[in-house]
């Protein structure tokens, strides 16, 4: 088994190194990723989809799947807690690990606090940066896992201090944080976390289905501004239900019912399958809409649906056109169409290059200049 888990290993560092995955501006997150190996932090039973529904894979049983499932690969996340049928903690992606790790520039000293232990095994690669000098303090919901997480930092010899708690409070009792990092989404971020971080201080968190940012606490303390860093999704927390559209598929949301509405396409419809920065504007006017997209002979097909009542299905013809069907109360594509004429007429701005802007009031997200950029508000908590 160890040498298993070792040529593993090797493979996923190469994997890694070949796509450029390793930040080259924050050597010390692969010296950690060497120095903690991931397969430390794994408990014993892991989760696969069958293509039905998550299966469990011990590691006893199935020793080599289990360790390919641990080192899939820089994208892939190892599922480690089924709730009602749907993951609800993992191993996160290697690759989002480190390029989160690299976001929240971590230096020896600094006192760190991680919302969501999950494993342990993120908030391990964070004390081995800090070091001797500062302090790692992890908040988990689940007494469960922050006591597996806390057994697991014991045995690989991390300095973490984890407690049981609600994430979204931050954790008063070791403040003022030189870092805040969550490793679970938020739709709105917590006032909290940006009171409890200091002045000139780090902040890094995903964003409902967007990606994450990286923040900085102004010096008066009373706002927060950043940039968008990466496109990888997270798991919502404990307390908040997965986005209907994550749970049910097109499939269960159309129910075999015939369209209330049928037109042909006047756009070429292959950005919806290759244009990432469409996509995001996309996700970003429509929080709530999931996109499916392949290819045949023909070209481009795509199924949209709301995760509710609402869905629509557009097919590109032997004849190059295309073609949309749309059922529900909300005429899906339309909206789409509308979100992506209104992206076009302000210059297809990047998914690079939009930012957050935090106060204790209000929360929004900006294009290109935090002053003068369209904006994008993030609803208040318990808001529909």
């Amino acid at each position: 088994m160890t040498d298993v888990l070792e040529e593993r290993r090797r493979a996923l560092d190469e994997a890694m190194r070949t796509r450029g995955a390793w930040p080259e501006d924050a050597p010390w997150v692969r010296d950690a990723f060497d120095a903690l190996p991931r397969h430390a932090f794994a408990p014993d039973r892991l989760w696969d989809w069958d293509g039905n529904a998550y299966v469990p894979v011990d590691r006893s049983a199935s020793p080599g799947r289990w360790a390919e499932l641990v080192y899939a690969g820089p994208d892939d996340a190892a599922v480690t807690e089924i709730t009602d049928g749907l993951p609800s903690s993992s191993l996160s992606a290697p690759a989002v690990v480190a390029t989160m790790l690299d976001s929240l520039d971590v230096h020896p000293g600094h006192h760190v606090l991680e919302l969501g232990t999950g494993t342990g095994w993120n908030a391990a690669l964070i004390a081995h940066r800090v070091g001797t000098s500062g302090r790692v303090t992890s908040v988990e919901a689940s007494t469960g896992l922050a006591d597996a997480a806390a057994r697991a930092l014991n045995r690989a010899g991390a300095r973490v201090d984890v407690a049981v708690g609600n994430g979204n409070l931050g954790r008063p009792a070791t403040a003022p944080h030189d870092r805040v990092i969550a490793t679970y989404a938020v739709d709105h971020v917590p006032w909290t976390w940006i009171a409890q971080t200091v002045p000139g201080g780090d902040l890094v968190f995903p964003l409902g289905r967007m990606g994450h940012f990286a923040v900085t606490v102004a010096d008066d303390h009373r706002s927060a501004r950043g940039w968008m860093h990466g496109l990888a999704q997270f798991m919502n927390a404990r307390d908040i239900p997965a986005p209907a559209a994550t749970v049910r598929s097109y499939t269960q949301v159309r129910a075999g019912r015939a369209p209330d509405d049928k037109r042909g396409v006047d756009r070429d419809i292959t950005p919806l399958h290759t244009d990432v920065n469409l996509l995001w504007a996309l996700r970003m006017a429509l929080p709530d809409v999931v996109y499916a997209t392949d290819t045949d002979r023909d070209g481009v097909n795509a199924w949209i649906h709301d995760g509710t009542s609402s869905w629509a299905v557009v097919t590109t013809e032997p004849d190059g056109g295309a073609r949309t069907e749309q059922g529900g109360p909300r005429r899906l594509f339309d909206a789409v169409e509308t979100a992506w004429d209104a992206w076009t007429a302000h210059w297809q701005v990047s998914r690079w290059d939009h930012g957050i802007t935090l106060t204790e009031r209000e929360q929004y997200v900006w294009e290109g200049d935090p002053d003068t950029g369209r904006r994008h508000r993030l609803p208040s908590p318990g808001s529909t």
